[in-house]
């Protein structure tokens, strides 16, 4: 097939770019933000019509952590609504049959029963530091549903839970909390800090999918025939979750991280910082049934995280 893959520089784009290339049974079709704004519509359009792929991957997005996310909650729905409507809507006109769009856990109310299982979207109130980035998302699931039920496209969703890996944004304030508290706890042991302070109790818990995982999910998700697809979703409840269905404490979090990196001192918690969702644990029994697991375990995923944060500090610092 000819894949469109978009948003390749990210970390998310760039597993699933490697391992698309691994398995060399497709052209894969890339572009750079400076090469194609995917929110020009007439941009995507005028790529759509020219390229005419078989399919469409759409990994890229407008990302960050809670601080990010607080800051500038305009942007991160007005940019992530262009992007979908632009490279969803702009796929199907250029007659585009296949589409894998990639979401998040954060669609689900901020008090889901746990873990959250699929069916558990628009029950609840949303978590209010990602609101406007959660609805963006609810909005590309949604438009996937409908494009499916009008024009009968096969454009599925996967829905990852917090994703780590190499590639990941290591900016001191606009990352996930994984690579946040990595490169917190990797410069505090550097410098010969006593303690690392921490947003939140630590008592919120969390699941972490490495992004190598993630990549082969999506995979597995695209290539499934129709039919087994089908059979495991409904036409308005299609998207999938991706997870490991295991999670931890943000200070069991600390605490590995620490250990990784070296950092001896004490982990303290500043309270009168915001926690986010208690606990966001994804039920991943749905693609299980469909016969994919996560495969790569969450101390091994960090080490090796860690590793690639080592090799590429010297670029990140200037980031």
């Amino acid at each position: 097939m000819k894949i469109f893959l978009a948003g390749h520089r990210g970390m998310v784009g760039g597993a699933i770019l490697r391992r698309l290339q691994a398995r060399g049974t497709d052209e894969v079709v890339t572009r750079t933000h400076a090469e194609l704004d995917l929110t020009d519509q007439a941009a995507v359009r005028a790529f759509m019509a020219e390229e005419r792929p078989d399919a469409v991957i759409l990994a890229a997005a407008k990302v960050g952590g809670i601080v990010a996310n607080n800051t500038y909650p305009a942007d991160f729905i007005h940019d992530n609504l262009l992007i979908q409507t632009n490279v969803i809507g702009q796929a199907h006109a250029a007659g585009v049959e296949r589409l894998l769009f990639l979401g998040s856990s954060c669609i689900y109310p901020r008090l889901a029963p746990q873990p959250m299982r699929e069916d558990a979207l628009l029950t609840g109130t949303l978590e209010p530091t990602n609101e406007p980035y959660a609805i963006a998302k609810i909005a590309g699931i949604k438009l996937c549903e409908s494009l499916n039920r009008q024009h009968g496209r096969d454009y599925r969703s996967v829905m990852p839970t917090n994703l780590y890996g190499p590639g990941d944004n290591f900016h001191p304030e606009n990352s996930h909390v994984m690579p946040a508290l990595m490169r917190r706890f990797h410069e505090a042991a550097r410098d010969g800090l006593d303690e690392v302070t921490i947003w939140g109790s630590g008592r919120p818990m969390r699941e972490f999918l490495h992004v190598d995982d993630m990549a082969e999910a999506s995979l597995f998700v695209m290539d499934l025939d129709p039919a087994t697809y089908a059979a495991n979703t409904e036409p308005m409840l299609s998207h999938i979750n991706v997870g490991t269905g295991q999670d931890v404490t943000i200070a069991e979090l600390a605490g590995m991280i620490a250990g990784v990196t070296g950092f001896g001192g004490r982990i303290a918690f500043d309270t009168t910082k915001p926690d986010g969702t208690p606990r966001k644990l994804m039920d991943v029994s749905r693609l299980a049934a469909m016969g994919w697991r996560a495969k790569i375990a969450l101390q091994d995923g960090i080490a090796a995280t860690y590793d690639w944060f080592r090799a590429h500090e010297d670029a990140l610092r200037r980031v």
